[in-house]
């Protein structure tokens, strides 16, 4: 989304990358899918920051198996308590050259374990996928479009072709939610206020049940908007926590590098994931001078084919140039772990409104001390194991890249066990309005350093799961 269309003001600088489109950004997300560990869930109580998990992997696991196999997940079963394996399609294949950095680097230390990483790809679709209208991964190059042929997982292409099925969906695009309805008397929220994008017509939906999954800032957004006699400061916000605690991302190390050799090996197509390396700093207990840590990815591919043609006049020459190959040049990267503290907040703004008079989200979000550790501790093992890895040339990067970059922005809306000090409770409901759920990442307690999206669909199933049976039994 342009953000001259959809403003939001920048306390800190904050890139609020926003899909707007029918699909979201399931359109557009990296489809990369690691489940969580046990050491993430019991992090933040081990380790005296944010608040206790009110849940644990357990919890979780079979609803991470109720999701990979509707949404189709490829990978290995590794074996690894660092990160749990799946209900797997077939992995991706690292090339010639992965293959040798994942020996010498697995080989070099007994606490890094280099795996293919894992992805919503489909590379042998089951039935359940072919029912969908799904087809297999081509390894090719539309993924950031949205891929015609299903085979990565998108709500268009899985979940709202499902959902059609049932007779039950309807959709209502160019539509701009305003707020959540409260009824005082009922103790419920009752329904939603939406404005259409373009005439600006108001309609109010009613429901039993409200999910509120619209991204991470805009779910804090919403429901800070959504104020009445009972919650004059947002529903659910009897004590002030509303927008508060936001985390993210690390990802502004990276290295590049060179192999020297494994010029006769070439690989097919475009694989969709990297490899990675879970985390390895401070897992089992504390052993650095920063909090939590980092997942690595790394990737090896055959560049610089363009130099070849420098020089070249256009004809038989110059194209042949064009489809040799160039060096095996090697990438590698973090996902660092951040602390959600108090001081990094969105809220709203009290003057400032966009054009369909929702006020404008202030954000005021940044790095901290621990995420410049944490950083520098990444480009320092990285750099010793690509070395180790037989790379050549290696050159390290920070970006400075402002938060919001690395599109994995959580909390604000954090689940919790104690009304007092979270906003949700282990099935993900507003403690304070039980028919209001969250569980995209406004809910997140905590970062972990995998990539979120296959815990938050874990989550949505979850408590989908219980606020039907809950209905069913009349307690909602």
């Amino acid at each position: 989304m342009k953000d001259k269309e959809h403003p939001y003001i920048q306390k800190k600088p904050f890139d609020w990358i926003r899909g707007y489109q029918v699909g979201g950004k399931s359109l557009i997300w990296a489809r990369q899918t690691q489940r969580w560990s046990k050491f993430d869930f019991e992090g933040p109580a081990r380790d005296n920051f944010a608040v206790d998990w009110p849940i644990r992997y357990d919890d979780l696991a079979p609803w991470y198996s109720y999701v990979e196999k509707f949404a189709g997940i490829s990978g290995n079963r590794d074996g690894l308590e660092t990160l749990p394996d799946g209900e797997f399609l077939a992995p991706w294949e690292m090339n010639t050259v992965e293959q040798v950095m994942q020996k010498r680097i697995a080989n070099s230390y007994t606490d890094r374990y280099p795996i293919v990483g894992r992805c919503a790809h489909l590379t042998k679709p089951k039935e359940v996928h072919l029912q969908q209208g799904r087809g297999k991964c081509q390894a090719r190059n539309m993924c950031n479009r949205g891929c015609p042929f299903g085979g990565y997982f998108s709500s268009n292409a899985s979940t709202l072709p499902a959902a059609a099925k049932t007779g039950n969906l309807t959709m209502a695009p160019n539509s701009v939610v305003h707020s959540l309805i409260y009824d005082k008397k009922k103790g419920k929220a009752t329904g939603v206020k939406v404005i259409h994008t373009h005439t600006k017509q108001v309609t109010e939906y009613y429901a039993k049940i409200i999910f509120v999954n619209a991204a991470a800032l805009n779910t804090n957004l919403i429901l800070l908007n959504s104020i009445s006699s009972r919650f004059p400061d947002g529903i659910g916000n009897d004590y002030e926590l509303l927008g508060k605690y936001i985390a993210f991302h690390n990802y502004r190390g990276s290295l590049k590098a060179k192999m020297e050799g494994y010029e006769d090996s070439y690989y097919y197509g475009r694989k969709p994931t990297d490899n990675i390396i879970p985390n390895f700093r401070n897992v089992y207990k504390q052993d650095t001078d920063f909090l939590r840590g980092y997942m690595t990815f790394f990737s090896a591919a055959r560049g610089g084919w363009w130099r070849n043609s420098e020089g070249l006049p256009i004809g038989a020459a110059y194209k042949e140039a064009l489809s040799e190959p160039g060096q095996w040049e090697i990438s590698m990267s973090m996902q660092g772990e951040t602390i959600p503290k108090k001081t990094n907040r969105v809220y709203l703004s009290k003057d400032k409104k966009d054009a369909w008079g929702i006020p404008l989200l202030n954000i005021f979000v940044d790095y901290d001390e621990n995420d410049e550790k944490s950083l520098k501790d990444f480009l320092q093992q990285g750099a010793e194991m690509l070395d180790k890895a037989g790379c050549t040339n290696i050159t390290s990067f920070d970006s400075k890249q402002a938060p919001g970059l690395d599109i994995h922005e959580m909390g604000g809306v954090r689940m919790g066990k104690d009304p007092k000090t979270s906003l949700l409770n282990k099935w993900n409901q507003l403690h304070a309005c039980p028919n209001v759920f969250v569980t995209d990442g406004a809910c997140m307690t905590s970062t972990s350093t995998q990539n979120p999206s296959i815990t938050y669909m874990a989550l949505s199933a979850r408590a989908a799961n219980y606020a039907v049976n809950e209905l069913k039994k009349g307690n909602i």
